[in-house]
């Protein structure tokens, strides 16, 4: 039976109704669909995409930050940098030594048309500058060919780059040091990024996200020194310079630059005067017994010398010289050549924190050399009288009988003896006077021979190696400085090829351990400051771009020793009696201990002239060590150098507080004063 026909005709109503009801809502949400897209790409992914449309036709170039300054006690620079621009060149592959003489030529024109007259560059400079026998830099690194650029010399080589193939001009800052190498192994240099990736200080900070803190290959880092030490604080944060560029990728306009960061500022303990007195009185005396008519004191082979002088109170470092220094601006653009390595490979590590040999030609001379970390010698004996009385060895009242020799070990050929220098007996010596006298029978015989007795076994060189690590000796004095060393113990070597009791007395002398001159200043303030070991500090503050205070540094304790005030005062005595006529006259107490050394360099037996001292006796504000290798007798060598670091440190700080220059320029104006009216 067929269907009604009306029926049938809404049928077809209502299905075209729906169909037309589905077409305008599948309209309606494609609209809101592509309104909605539309938003998104207006608001949401429109800045991004801006970006991305502006990276077509702009060229970004990272601009190096510039690195902060470091400056004396006195505020005085140091080491600054300059910002600058500069051309390198790099060598390609496929080019010839011809095709770069011809680039330099060109180089030259150009920078004689635009460059700064005051400001000339020869073309012998430029040739050198690109390297091309490979002396200072392997094929791939650019060459710096000519720094402060002129606006005119940029604008030009930016403008003309497919020209100059291999030139390209980069923005940086340029380190520069004081000329007179004011403590240049303590403040360290600076190299290239690419070429210090190898330390692991650096490794994987040129893939970090952070564009200002991304370090980029031709930027400057610290390599050595406090440079190297305090890295993160003075380099700063990079800028950014934007070209626009058209379709084929030229540079078309000037760019728009976002400034790098500057990086903070160092402000050092050392005085910059007391540094340079310092340095200028090692080299006098290394003259002096070079050149001196006294056959006895004439040491042809000294040519090294160290000195630190670290306030008592404070562990503050005034003055760290290691001599002879260098010219650390050698560095200026981050690597050296092969003459200049060859000229400062001897003496630009800081020895008086490592082992260095001092200037020297060629390996087999290094052979006929001892380095700048030797044994204490006799400065050694005040630790050790120290050392017998805490252990109850001796009282201060005890005395002994040098009769010129200590023997010990077995009769016949392993018989040894210990004697004092020059064959003296010194007769009845109480410990202070076994110091004054410098008795090595007395110390070998009262603390060596009888800490043996009292343990047993080995046990005694433990003993005596907890004491010299509690005084700073074997342990590293904690100053963070890179490549710092913790000296040489051989007493346990000695321990084991000879015997304990053979360890302690040489130990007792100070002939079983070599040390730093570093260590030697932490060692000689905490005899002066009674028993606390100060971290030796180098910055006094850290300051930002704007001279704000970011960072201060306060004394810090190690460690502290407790022993009776009788035992500090026995060795006190001592040392206020100690020969050292370099100290005749002078306007303050100072106690001391003279050292000479003994080593065996090339089968020979050398002396090394060692000195501590302190002042005022008193009330001791200043700690002074100095060694000079192959100098000698102490008394000759080491304590003229020291005496001129307490008078420098006097003139210019003051021993009392107040310095000696300002009372005689306060005399100096009086008497101007008087005679005007």
């Amino acid at each position: 039976m067929e269907e009604d026909p009306k029926k049938q005709e809404i049928n077809r109503r209502r299905h075209f109704s729906f169909r037309l009801n589905l077409f305008f809502f599948a309209t309606f949400l494609l609209f809101s669909i592509l309104i909605i897209r539309l938003a998104i790409l207006q608001f949401v992914e429109g800045p991004q995409l801006k970006e991305e449309e502006s990276a077509l036709s702009t060229k970004s170039v990272p601009i190096p930050p510039i690195r902060g300054n470091i400056y004396d006690a006195t505020n005085t620079k140091i080491a600054f940098s300059t910002s600058t621009q500069s051309l390198y060149y790099t060598l390609e592959s496929k080019s010839t030594k011809e095709d770069s003489l011809k680039m330099a030529e060109r180089l030259f024109e150009a920078f004689n048309k635009y460059g700064a007259p005051d400001h000339a560059i020869t073309l012998e400079m430029i040739v050198k500058n690109m390297d091309l026998d490979f002396r200072k830099n392997i094929l791939s690194v650019p060459r710096r060919i000519k720094t402060g650029l002129t606006e005119d010399e940029v604008a030009y080589f930016l403008q003309n780059r497919d020209k100059y193939k291999g030139v390209d001009v980069v923005e940086e800052s340029i380190r520069h040091y004081d000329p007179n190498s004011v403590a240049v192994q303590l403040v360290g240099y600076l190299k290239k990024f690419s070429g210090a990736q190898q330390l692991d200080k650096y490794k994987g900070l040129d893939k970090t996200k952070d564009a200002k803190l991304k370090y980029l290959p031709q930027e400057d880092v610290g390599y050595d020194g406090l440079e190297m030490m305090y890295q993160d604080e003075l380099r700063g944060k990079n800028g950014v310079k934007i070209f626009p560029i058209n379709s084929v990728g030229k540079i078309i306009g000037l760019p728009e630059i976002v400034k790098p960061e500057k990086g903070n500022n160092l402000h050092l303990t050392i005085n910059r005067d007391v540094q340079m007195k310092t340095e200028q009185a090692i080299l006098d005396r290394l003259q002096w017994l070079q050149t001196t008519t006294v056959a006895k004191k004439q040491q042809k082979k000294a040519k090294t010398g160290y000195a630190v002088a670290m306030e008592v109170k404070t562990g503050n470092v005034v003055a760290m010289a290691s001599m002879p220094d260098y010219d650390s601006n050698v560095w200026e653009d981050g690597s050296i050549s092969t003459e200049d390595w060859d000229k400062i490979k001897g003496v630009m590590g800081n020895g008086t924190i490592r082992s260095i040999y001092g200037p020297y030609e060629n390996d087999e001379e290094v052979k006929e050399l001892t380095s700048s970390v030797v044994p204490l010698g006799s400065t050694q004996k005040p630790l050790s009288v120290l050392v017998g009385l805490n252990e109850k060895l001796f009282t201060v009242n005890d005395r002994y009988n040098d009769d010129g020799a200590f023997y010990y070990g077995k009769e016949g050929t392993h018989r040894r003896a210990i004697r004092n220098s020059g064959g003296h007996a010194y007769g009845w010596l109480e410990p202070w006077k076994g110091i004054a006298k410098s008795s090595n029978p007395f110390m070998a015989k009262m603390v060596g021979n009888a800490l043996y007795f009292k343990y047993k076994g080995d046990e005694g060189v433990h003993v005596w190696d907890k004491y010299m690590k509690q005084f700073g000796l074997g342990v590293l004095t904690e100053s963070g400085l890179p490549g710092e060393q913790a000296g040489i113990v051989n007493y346990f070597h000695e321990s084991e090829v000879a015997s304990p009791q053979s360890a302690l007395i040489q130990a007792s002398f100070g002939q079983q351990g070599r040390y730093t001159t570093l260590q030697l200043a932490q060692y000689t303030a905490m005899l002066a400051n009674r028993g606390k070991r100060m971290k030796p500090q180098f910055v006094s503050k850290i300051t930002d771009s704007e001279g704000k205070v970011v960072k201060t540094f306060k004394p810090e304790i190690l460690n502290t020793v407790e022993f009776p005030l009788a035992y500090w005062q026995e060795i006190e005595k001592g040392m206020s009696q100690v020969k050292a006529v370099a100290f005749d006259g002078a306007a303050y107490k100072v106690n001391r201990k003279t050292g000479t050394s003994e080593q065996e360099v090339a089968g020979k037996k050398i002396d090394n002239s060692i000195f501590i001292a302190y002042a005022p006796a008193e009330d001791p504000v200043l700690a002074v060590a100095v060694v000079v290798p192959f100098g000698g007798f102490g008394a000759d060598a080491a304590a003229p150098i020291a005496r001129e670091i307490f008078d420098a440190y006097d003139y210019e700080i003051g021993l009392h507080g107040v310095p000696k220059k300002s009372t005689e320029q306060k005399a100096a104006d009086e008497k101007q004063t008087a005679a005007g009216e």
